[in-house]
């Protein structure tokens, strides 16, 4: 790897490390086998959104024409967001792609990821079914983040009702989390989610 990335990455690792924002368990940065260029980011979710309470963990590969150009990172842990695939973990947002900067720092990156989930930007989707739902349903979208975060994220808000609806369809024989998927795209309408599953 080249050494300008290298080095500027060991750098802005000290930085996140002693950042008032890790400090206050927002944000974390790890190694991952050694390299500086797999990393494992954490970020907790804001406080007065559906993901509040929720960890969420993020894989960060960085090439080595950091910091020419961003660092591809995606979720690991599922979330339900616009911005977000709700599949691969993807994420739409601008400095990871041609609003990138070399004066941009990791910290400030797993900062702006934390703020995409205060303020989610359905009109450019990585998600369009979730970005559907947002502009529908929103009560019903926040519900159902809500529960993403808790059973994803270790989050703590409990939706009794989403859960059920899953056994249902888990009775059925269908794997737990492809149940979720369906109830979700389907507004958690069981009718339309077996439907969807069984066609």
């Amino acid at each position: 790897m080249a050494n300008i990335a290298v080095k500027r990455i060991k750098r802005e690792f000290k930085e996140v490390i002693k950042s008032e924002e890790v400090a206050g368990g927002a944000i974390k940065l790890e190694l991952v086998n050694e390299s500086w260029t797999e990393l494992k980011g954490e970020i907790v979710g804001p406080t007065d959104t559906p993901y509040d309470g929720g960890r969420f963990i993020l894989e960060i590969k960085v090439p080595d024409t950091y910091p020419f150009n961003p660092p591809k990172i995606r979720f690991m842990t599922k979330i339900w967001h616009p911005n977000v695939s709700s599949v691969t973990g993807a994420i739409c947002l601008d400095i990871l792609k041609d609003q990138w900067a070399a004066a941009l720092t990791l910290r400030t990156v797993l900062l702006s990821i934390q703020a995409l989930l205060s303020a989610g930007e359905p009109d450019d989707p990585q998600d369009a079914v979730v970005a559907k739902q947002y502009k529908e349903n929103y009560q019903l979208f926040q519900m159902t983040a809500r529960h993403w975060t808790n059973v994803y994220a270790g989050g703590p808000n409990v939706i009794t009702e989403f859960n059920n609806k899953v056994q249902r369809i888990v009775d059925m024989g269908i794997d737990e989390h492809r149940a979720r998927v369906a109830l979700s795209t389907f507004d958690w309408q069981i009718e339309r989610a077996t439907e969807n599953l069984f066609s």
